[in-house]
């Protein structure tokens, strides 16, 4: 069994909304140690998500965009009798946070042929309103999840 983790980094909250998620997509975000270039496409990415939703702040959109692409089950590989089975399971907090924002961050990445903090803002608007392709990851994850149920027994 694993050991817990001792020293994981507690990364602190951004300097414009002050929220911990915001500094953690910066970080994800991040290439090479370019932070600075990181939250130009970070904030970037929020003024034009406040100019397309102006009833709503950016935070709550980035919010819900996090709330609908993080999946609730997932399908792990166990090895049972010499045969692997793909056996459901839940996904801990930590996980669905981090996979909600690799999706988001991969399909805004996948685009092509425009600047980043336009793709960004472009799969964050579509996320929170249940749309695009971290939406569609997430569906593809349950269905599979649900295809797997019968091997749920099997559950460590």
């Amino acid at each position: 069994m694993r050991r817990k983790v001792k020293n994981r980094n507690i990364v602190g909250p951004d300097l414009v909304y002050s929220s911990t998620k915001v500094e953690k997509l910066i970080n994800y975000i991040m290439g090479a140690g370019k932070k600075n270039t990181a939250r130009t496409v970070v904030y970037g990415a929020f003024e034009i998500i406040k100019e397309k939703k102006k009833d709503l702040e950016p935070l709550e959109v980035f919010e819900l965009a996090l709330k609908n692409t993080g999946p609730l089950m997932e399908i792990r590989s166990r090895r049972v009798g010499g045969a692997n089975y793909q056996v459901p399971r839940e996904v801990r907090p930590e996980r669905r946070f981090a996979l909600s924002m690799r999706w988001i961050i991969d399909a805004a990445r996948g685009k092509n042929g425009r600047p980043m903090h336009q793709k960004l803002a472009d799969e964050i608007l579509a996320a929170s309103n249940n749309e695009g392709e971290a939406v569609k990851k997430k569906e593809n994850v349950h269905k599979m999840a649900e295809a797997n149920k019968a091997f749920a027994h099997f559950a460590w």
